[in-house]
């Protein structure tokens, strides 16, 4: 072997090893250890760490979407995005919890899923430092501290903290109610309202008073019960 073929190993201190050359190559367009952000967009100005990042960014500004699903339609600016959306046409979950055995489309989905049986919350409110186990949990926490309802319905024009919860009211005025009892066909606007309808078909007691141990097929019931314990 000559001193141009050896190749020397070096590992980022995270688990990951390399060889010295593929190393100085990337060191040239990025560097995902130190986060520093040397591809800038020239229209918006926002930096990458990676040069394909940038290019993908830069679709957005273009309006060119390259990839589109085969089966709906739906565009992605990364071949990545578009594979993993895919799986949601399938049943094809690739990605299975060892505990549960839950599968799951995407890796991070099923990374997210374990800090259920680890009871980790990494992600925590500044504010009263409540953890959730996704960012997205904090954001729609946050405005309990805030007040704010940015989510607006333009019939009556209530407003709310959460769109899930717009979305639920705007039934009220539509009139729609799509989630539908396969047993009498009796249809509801909450996918929770038709649960506890089906107690109905199947005389399921999941509510259990702790004192006597009565049982009840629906914890309003319960809570009523409770009241003869006080």
């Amino acid at each position: 072997m000559t001193p141009t073929d050896e190749v020397t190993s070096v590992s980022h201190g995270c688990g990951q090893w390399q060889d010295e050359r593929t190393v100085l190559s990337s060191m040239l367009i990025n560097d995902v250890h130190t986060g520093e952000r040397l591809h800038e967009c020239d229209i918006c100005h926002k930096t990458f760490t990676r040069a394909s990042s940038l290019q993908t960014h830069r679709f957005m500004h273009a309006g060119g979407i390259p990839h589109k699903c085969f089966v709906c339609q739906k565009q992605f600016t990364r071949a990545s995005s578009l594979k993993k959306h895919l799986l949601t046409h399938t049943d094809e979950r690739p990605y299975s919890c060892d505990v549960c055995q839950s599968g799951y489309t995407a890796l991070g989905h099923l990374k997210t899923h374990m800090l259920m049986h680890t009871g980790e919350r990494p992600h925590k409110c500044v504010v009263c430092h409540k953890g959730f186990t996704r960012v997205g949990g904090v954001t729609r926490h946050m405005v309990t501290h805030t007040g704010e309802r940015p989510h607006k319905c333009d019939i009556c024009h209530k407003q709310f903290t959460r769109a899930s919860r717009l979305n639920k009211h705007l039934l009220t005025h539509t009139g729609e109610r799509p989630h539908c009892c396969d047993v009498c066909q009796k249809r509801f606007t909450e996918r929770g309202h038709l649960k506890r309808h089906m107690v109905v078909h199947t005389g399921e007691r999941l509510h259990k008073c702790d004192v006597c141990h009565e049982q009840f097929t629906r914890r309003d019931i319960l809570m009523k019960h409770m009241l003869i314990h006080q």
